[in-house]
């Protein structure tokens, strides 16, 4: 992973640290214990438990790398700073053209979940809605056309 930053809440942050330990400290200790039931079972060469456990094995070491990266490349995301425009961290409300109403809140892309109204900064609509401000219109690039977003709220 490059040294890119990535965007994090502070909470954000926390849960990448929460799962850092416990990959290190009880799922390493798990897959290692896997590997040795495996090896005893007989012939590693013809043995599909223990090439199984050395792909979980290998998946698990490149989340672990993963996720070190993620943390030493964190810039907290100020949520509590008040702004007159869309920026990271903010909570924003928007009406399309047919009068549908939608919040999102604006994260990195570590914490972007769209069924939960958290989409990321370099997600289209989040970078169409970055530095605009309310009563603004944003138009974002879809599959289907363009989708045109006003900006009804932003805290």
């Amino acid at each position: 992973m490059s040294d890119k930053p990535v965007f994090l809440t502070a909470e954000g942050l926390v849960k990448l640290q929460a799962e850092l330990e416990y990959l290190v400290t009880v799922r390493r200790r798990e897959v290692a214990e896997m590997i040795y039931h495996a090896k005893g079972a007989g012939d590693i060469t013809d043995n599909a438990e223990y090439e199984d456990t050395k792909n979980e094995q290998a998946f698990l070491e490149g989340r672990i790398l993963t996720v070190e990266a993620m943390i030493r490349n964190a810039q907290i995301i100020d949520e509590g700073r008040v702004s007159d425009t869309v920026r990271l961290g903010s909570t924003v409300t928007v009406v399309d053209e047919d009068g549908f109403q939608e919040t999102y809140t604006i994260v990195g892309s570590a914490e972007a979940d769209p069924n939960k109204g958290r989409i990321s900064n370099e997600s289209p609509v989040g970078r169409a809605l970055l530095g605009r401000r309310v009563g603004e219109e944003a138009r974002v690039r879809v599959p289907a056309g363009e989708l045109r977003l006003r900006i009804k709220a932003l805290s």
